[in-house]
């Protein structure tokens, strides 16, 4: 192997490289399940209650086991780097393909969507999630909520139309491309990143620095509550927050149009 391991695991690679050992594969299954928990943690949570993490875990074991079944140990790849792209892509795509998102919710969203339209229309101003909440007699964190929801699943399907379903090597990771993006793959890229970046900047500092160590540096929230002197609750909510206000701006330049 191209990385350095004690030799025990190696051998346990090696068994299982050239005789698909059980044994060996148990151990290295038990050795990085961590990872799927870790992904699986990462995943949900934005997802609504009715998502099973159980079900979520049994897609990211697949993922594990798609990743130690096809992974290259010649390869200058940590096996830890590759098996995360398998899981999160495996768990990922398990939820495109169940229609995760309850109808109730889809219907609340484009309610809560409508009345933001209609107040930024009034006031000649974007709107908070405050002043929808008011004016539909529910708490803001119930508009939050929802939105957040709502959000993540028009993110699922952007992944699902930048990559092709053959890109079994990234899962919509990154376009698909046998050697460079196509000028339209390029543009919506590029749209879509400084559409991203123009509005990242209009957060507020906490709001900056939360996402970027939980994208970034991908920290837990958690770990962000100690990073930053703030609860873990905190820390959820202004992660909340600074989501909404994403998806305001991000589904006004069109990018609802691309939902399957």
């Amino acid at each position: 192997m191209s990385v350095t391991l004690p030799l025990d695991e190696y051998k346990h690679w090696e068994r299982w490289r050239e005789k698909r050992d059980s044994e060996s594969g148990d151990h290295l299954v038990k050795k990085y399940m961590p990872l799927v928990t870790y992904h699986v943690q990462r995943v949900s949570v934005n997802l609504p209650k009715n998502v099973s993490r159980e079900e979520l875990k049994s897609l990211g074991i697949m993922g594990l086991l798609d990743a130690l079944d096809k992974f290259d140990l010649s390869r200058k790849l940590k096996f830890d780097t590759y098996a995360s792209f398998r899981i999160r892509g495996a768990i990922i795509d398990g939820l495109r393909k169940e229609d995760w998102l309850p109808r109730s919710t889809r219907e609340k969203a484009k309610e809560i969507e409508s009345v933001q339209n209609s107040l930024e229309q009034e006031l000649m101003r974007h709107v908070s999630a405050e002043e929808i909440a008011q004016t539909m007699g529910v708490s803001d964190t119930e508009i939050v909520k929802t939105m957040n929801e709502y959000f993540f699943a028009q993110v699922f399907s952007i992944n699902e139309y930048m990559a092709g379903e053959d890109d079994d090597e990234n899962h919509s990771f990154t376009i698909k491309d046998d050697h460079t993006p196509s000028p339209e793959e390029q543009l919506i890229k590029n749209e879509w990143l400084e559409e991203m970046a123009e509005v990242i900047t209009t957060l507020t500092e906490n709001e900056q620095l939360v996402l970027s160590l939980f994208y970034e540096e991908e920290l837990t929230l958690t770990e962000i509550g100690h990073v930053m002197q703030l609860s873990t609750s905190r820390i959820s909510q202004i992660h909340s927050k600074a989501l909404f206000k994403l998806r305001r701006q991000l589904m006004k330049t069109g990018q609802n149009d691309w939902q399957g």
